[in-house]
């Protein structure tokens, strides 16, 4: 566990973390859109009485 940090020398830091930021957001988006999807979980019909 020590030299965990040797992990860096195979992946570009960099790369990994756009590539960590890209998937979160996609994961944040996909997340909304299925609770948007579901009539519990619609806070726009909920708020405005749709």
């Amino acid at each position: 566990m020590a030299q965990f940090y040797k992990i860096w020398l195979v992946f570009d830091p960099r790369r990994v973390f756009v590539a960590q930021g890209v998937f979160l957001f996609l994961l944040a988006a996909m997340i909304h859109l299925v609770l948007l999807s579901y009539e519990q979980t619609n806070w726009f019909t909920q708020a405005f009485g749709g």
